[in-house]
């Protein structure tokens, strides 16, 4: 007897059918979670096979796109008016790499300091450094003075290789407390002596001592709260990070990848360079960011993906609109920018940029140089809008229980602790707590290579019996909120987060909040302490646009701006989260770091007190709008004359 052919779906349950899969979808994301674990899985096999081979080190990347026949005509670095192909850049790596060696006596396993801006001469240097097994230790080429000699005494190094343009910030303070070092500028005529060498391949065994855990990169944190910390950056963590994001966002051979994020930070090195490194695109590069010109920059090498830190996308939101000196043509979406990848673009800037920009996807993540695991975010509409990541219930199932957010104490900065149990207690859903991370308790190393030669920092980063005895979690010093829909939100820094009237307020939330007021261009909050008052008030810096000022260039809010912003917030805002004061900040920018990350210590210093704010000018919330704060304001506070 015949086999009967297999029933076909009908015509009317084939809609039923796709109704039904899109329900199941929307309820669990299964299709975002399958995205993702489409890119982890690849990944972790890719780096397995590297680390069984030997070729866990990134010059091996260069090494076999540069040397196949299908890739090695392929542009691999734009910088201004210069390209390279993957060949060019390998022959010079190799020559740079014969003179470290043969000139300098760099040997594998030490550590050489790299002082630069984004150049190719950085990414070279770099390249050489990784093929004789040395370690680059990447310097904020900011810095000077005090910070900048304890960077490079944490790196433990002989040798610090200098940028022409940042020479001058290597004073003599600098050279007298490290005296037994030695400063190189790298100029163009040392690079000829470099390019004159011949490309000799160093041999496979300065790399082959390498595995997941040795360091392939120092890079420093911010320093915000203190003299920066040198993290150490394991090869399995940049390969895990580049490759991932790669797949993650889709990156193709064709692709260019543009960034003006400084290359001695995790951002732009990990997912930016090694990203485009590990799928063989382009990579162009401008030597720090300008806002002006930005697009410029992506439209001249046709960038298909840029980059963004922190308020990047305000800074380019807030500048006028470009039109071509000729045809008159808005500029602003003349550009084939698909993807917008970084951390920190704020919920009140991401639609005003995806929309003026013409944007199609913002990809935001969340992580941290020295961090064990990160979270993701692949936005192409207002769902998860603002989120730093979000996942479905697959997702949940197989990583869930490695993540944890925990309450938090305020009054301490700690993880709050049950006083029965001793243990740490979860949050519920929509509720802000500290987010952690899980260790192997038993092999913490294995996931934490911590701060070099800062064994107390490290130690500071992870908690034991959180939720079981000697169990270890790490810390993220970030307060964030997970919502019923698997969406994450960032909310504070702790430490940040201040107490007034006996509530927590988020710096994040309020400055939201303010930023969305159409007279803002952009606001920095953060709590100040008041003579006879418990607490910290709220306060935001915060740059007015052009039009919401009069005087002179640098005026003043107008009145009329003063009393829309006050009735903003007050109808945006709890009463306890109210910002109190406004400081009008009068030469137009709010102190950043290198990579665009608000500065809060220096404004919380010196709080409201007006002979201790310079050139700007203190607005304070009495009735419905702000009005002037001055000498004689301050004095009745400090009399305890006023109540807030």
């Amino acid at each position: 007897m015949a086999a009967l052919p297999p029933q076909l779906p009908s015509a009317s349950t084939i809609p039923a059918l796709a109704a039904a899969a899109a329900y199941i979808n929307a309820r669990t994301f299964l299709f975002y979670d399958l995205g993702m674990l489409r890119s982890i899985l690849p990944t972790l096999l890719n780096v397995a096979w590297w680390r069984n081979r030997g070729r866990l080190n990134y010059f091996y990347r260069l090494e076999d796109l540069a040397t196949s026949k299908s890739s090695e005509n392929r542009l691999f670095l734009r910088f201004e008016d210069k390209t390279y192909t993957y060949a060019q850049a390998y022959d010079t790596v190799l020559r740079y790499a014969a003179w470290l060696q043969d000139r300098r006596n760099v040997r594998s396993g030490e550590l050489v300091a790299l002082d630069f801006q984004n150049t190719d001469t950085f990414i070279f240097l770099l390249l050489a450094l990784w093929s004789l097994g040395a370690v680059p230790a990447l310097i904020n080429n900011n810095l000077s003075g005090k910070p900048l000699t304890h960077c490079v005494r944490k790196a433990t190094t002989r040798l610090v290789l200098i940028d022409p343009v940042v020479a001058g910030n290597i004073g003599e303070d600098v050279r007298s407390e490290l005296s037994q070092i030695h400063f190189e500028v790298v100029t163009p005529e040392l690079e000829r002596q470099m390019l004159s060498m011949e490309p000799a391949r160093p041999p496979d065994e300065l790399r082959n001592d390498i595995d997941g855990n040795s360091m392939a990169v120092l890079i420093y944190t911010s320093g915000t709260t203190g003299l920066p910390k040198a993290a150490i950056v394991p090869w399995a963590k940049l390969a895990v990070v580049g490759s991932f994001t790669a797949r993650w966002i889709g990156t193709g051979k064709n692709d260019v990848f543009y960034t003006a994020m400084p290359l001695y930070h995790s951002t732009a090195l990990l997912l930016g360079f090694v990203h485009t490194l590990s799928v063989g695109a382009t990579f162009a590069i401008s030597r720090k960011f300008s806002t002006s010109l930005f697009w410029d920059e992506v439209r001249r090498h046709k960038a298909t993906i840029i980059q963004y830190v922190g308020e990047t996308c305000r800074y380019l939101l807030s500048a006028p609109v470009r039109t071509d000196p000729v045809t008159g043509e808005n500029l602003d979406r003349k550009h084939h920018v698909r993807v917008a990848f970084g951390n920190g673009l704020r919920p009140d800037v991401w639609n005003r940029f995806k929309e003026r920009f013409g944007i199609e996807t913002i990809a935001e993540f969340y992580g941290a140089t020295e961090g064990t695991m990160a979270m993701w975010n692949l936005s192409r509409n207002d769902y998860s809008m603002g989120a730093i990541g979000r996942s479905g219930a697959l997702y949940n199932l197989i990583l869930g229980r490695t993540i944890a957010i925990v309450e938090v104490d305020h009054e301490t900065g700690l993880p709050y602790r049950d006083p029965i149990t001793g243990f740490c207690v979860r949050v519920r859903p929509d509720e802000p707590g500290e987010l952690l991370f899980k260790l192997p308790p038993k092999d913490v190393g294995s996931r934490f290579q911590g701060y070099y030669g800062d064994q107390e920092s490290s130690s500071k980063k992870v908690m034991r019996s959180v939720f079981g005895k000697d169990d270890a979690w790490f810390r993220t010093g970030d307060v964030v909120r997970w919502d019923r829909e698997n969406r994450v939100y960032f909310m504070d820094r702790i430490g940040d987060t201040f107490r007034w009237k006996s509530e927590n307020v988020s710096t994040a939330e309020v400055a939201q909040v303010v930023g969305l007021h159409p007279a803002v261009l952009e606001s920095n909050v953060y709590g100040v302490q008041l003579p006879h008052h418990e607490g910290r008030a709220g306060c935001a810096a915060v740059v007015f646009k052009p039009s919401a000022v009069v005087g002179e260039p640098n005026g003043l809010p107008s009145s009329e701006t003063l009393k829309s912003l006050a009735q903003h917030v007050r109808q945006g805002l709890p009463k306890y989260a109210l910002p109190l004061f406004i400081r009008v900040v009068r030469n137009g920018a709010i102190q950043t770091t290198g990579t665009n990350k608000q500065q809060k210590n220096r404004l919380r210093e010196e709080g409201v007190d007006p002979a201790k704010i310079g050139s700007d000018t203190i607005f304070w919330l009495r009735g419905d709008s702000y009005v002037r704060f001055g000498p004689k304001e301050w004095k009745k506070l400090q009399a305890g004359g006023v109540k807030l």
